[in-house]
């Protein structure tokens, strides 16, 4: 069975998920009233607190039982609810198809997971595909009877042409219409960098999480020999001789760039998380997302 007719979601977990929720480290300010609290006070269903009033206040909210009692004018202040955001960038460049199952695969499941549990507590959900520019998109939808328009938008993702983070993720900050959380699902493995690109998600103030999928093959290579290799997505090519040694400066290497990705990530209040595509997805979900914050 191929990638593509995989299924990205067993019956059995769905049970599973439809038990979490999305947590979002900051309020945001939603359009329509949802399941979560805001800090903002308002006039809507739940009494938060008092104020003194001032001239200018809205009238209807006067307390005079309180005045009754203190001869001082008070008014009443609600706690607002409001919807959550959620957003899905994922990368579909041609890096990503590779491995087995493929690192698009895995992305399009972690997605597809993390997607039903905004839906099934009534949170926006809008998925951003994009290689060098944003190629496709699922406007917002909310609701579990969503459900089934997400996994066949997903299902039918392929992987093509090359990566730009920056213009990508500019683009996407442009276009977007609300603050909320922002997971990119990605291998990270772009020329120009991944800097600028997350500066542009950190300038909107959006809850981020960057989630790096690596095939196990990028790992932990097992080839040795002279080997010509050609870059998938610009076809640059380069003629290696690959010994142990090589191997081992590759990985170090790796784990730089992961460490130096990191700590970028972790100086701006990004959580950051690398995961394989040998590491089970609903582990991923149940417990490394779970750590990191994200659901509960």
């Amino acid at each position: 069975m191929t990638d593509t007719q995989a299924p990205l979601l067993d019956p059995q977990f769905l049970g599973k998920l439809e038990q979490l929720e999305l947590v979002s480290r900051k309020i945001f300010r939603g359009l329509m009233k949802g399941e979560r609290r805001s800090k903002k006070k308002g006039q809507s269903v739940e009494f938060a607190d008092y104020k003194n009033y001032v001239k200018g206040d809205d009238l209807r909210f006067l307390d005079w039982n309180l005045y009754a009692r203190l001869d001082r004018l008070f008014i009443r202040l609600f706690q607002e609810e409001e919807d959550l955001h959620f957003y899905v960038l994922l990368d579909n460049s041609l890096s990503m198809d590779f491995g087995n199952p493929t690192k698009l695969h895995y992305a399009r499941q972690v997605a597809a997971a993390l997607s039903f549990i905004g839906l099934c507590n009534m949170d926006r959900v809008v998925i951003e595909v994009f290689n060098d520019r944003i190629t496709q998109s699922l406007p917002a939808v909310r609701g579990r009877k969503s459900l089934w328009r997400v996994l066949d938008f997903l299902q039918k993702l392929e992987s093509a042409g090359p990566s730009n983070l920056r213009e990508s993720l500019k683009t996407f900050t442009m276009k977007s219409s609300g603050k909320g959380i922002v997971i990119l699902l990605s291998d990270m493995m772009d020329k120009e960098g991944y800097e600028d690109a997350l500066r542009y998600l950190v300038a909107r103030q959006y809850d981020i999480y960057v989630i790096q999928i690596l095939s196990q093959e990028e790992l932990d290579p097992e080839i040795l020999g002279d080997l010509k290799l050609v870059d998938i997505e610009d076809e640059d090519e380069a003629e290696i001789t690959v010994s142990g040694p090589l191997i081992k400066r590759y990985k170090q290497n790796l784990a730089a760039f992961q460490g130096a990705l990191q700590e970028f990530c972790n100086r701006r209040g990004i959580t950051y998380l690398m995961t394989s595509n040998k590491t089970p997805f609903e582990k991923l979900v149940m417990s490394y997302l779970r750590q990191r914050g994200l659901v509960r």
